[in-house]
């Protein structure tokens, strides 16, 4: 994954990971806030880079810009750092969580090298960062089986000749739309998201008929062999479909609404009252 968000203290950080450098790239902007824990890092930050450019510090010079997602879900240009700026940087930050905070970045940069050998670390990191927000074990299983799948439909869809962006995003739509009478954009705004990632949201049940609308798309590709982009579209369209007839023949059986608007912090808010429930039964 390219762009990811890496957690310090329950903190999240926004990086980028450059393939042909085979470095990481950090927001400074979030390190920034995590470090000196003010409401105004942009501030902080245009502040600093003033004080380093008189300082005659080439730093500030060498600071490149990313696209990245914002809070209200949009991607902006930002300041980033690679391992070694940020740890120079961290220097003029007077912080406690300063030595902490670098022992972490030695950390994730390790892990990076770390997991291109052995791509199972990656999955054994995801399910750690998962398990340290709070997910169930059974809930992390699922999401990380999600990410195989998806995983197998965008590599099919690369193998086409599509282009990431704007057509995988096009075709990402009408799975959802046809599965869950939502586009991606709908469905956030029905669970109350914003720049939180919508699959993270999901609930055991949207993951699996998810994972069911993009696995069939992808075997009906291989298939078809679409060749034109409309095709591709009517192939999203026969993948969703098996699954959005699983939804229904679901509803009807149990009388329930597969599609929620339960997100992560409610269901996790749901799960910790149970976990404190059980426990006050048998005190």
């Amino acid at each position: 994954m390219k762009n990811a968000i890496k957690i310090f203290e329950e903190r999240k950080v926004r990086t980028h990971w450059d393939e042909e450098a085979e470095e990481w790239y950090f927001s400074i902007i979030d390190v920034v806030e995590i470090l000196t824990d003010t409401d105004r890092p942009r501030k902080y930050w245009s502040d600093l880079k003033k004080k380093l450019q008189k300082e005659g510090s080439e730093l500030s010079e060498k600071i490149g810009q990313l696209k990245m997602i914002a809070a209200d879900g949009k991607k902006y240009s930002t300041d980033v750092a690679n391992t070694n700026q940020l740890f120079r940087l961290i220097q003029s930050i007077p912080s406690p969580k300063a030595e902490p905070f670098k022992l972490w970045l030695a950390e994730v940069a390790k892990q990076r090298l770390d997991q291109m050998q052995d791509p199972e670390l990656s999955i054994e990191q995801a399910m750690t960062d998962y398990k340290r927000l709070g997910y169930t074990d059974n809930w992390i299983n699922q999401r990380l089986k999600s990410i195989e799948i998806r995983k197998d439909l965008t590599n099919e869809w690369k193998a086409r000749g599509l282009e990431e962006g704007t057509q995988f995003a096009t075709l990402t739509d009408i799975i959802y739309k046809t599965w869950a009478d939502k586009t991606a954009k709908e469905y956030k705004k029905f669970k109350g998201l914003k720049k939180e990632n919508l699959r993270d949201n999901m609930t055991n049940k949207e993951l699996v008929l998810n994972m069911l609308a993009e696995l069939s798309t992808k075997e009906i590709s291989e298939v078809a062999n679409p060749e034109s982009f409309p095709e591709h579209e009517d192939v999203a369209r026969r993948g969703g479909s098996i699954a959005k007839e699983a939804r229904i023949q679901l509803e009807s059986e149990t009388g329930k609404k597969v599609v929620s608007p339960l997100n992560a912090k409610s269901i996790l808010s749901i799960q910790d009252a149970k976990t404190a429930s059980k426990n006050d039964q048998t005190v």
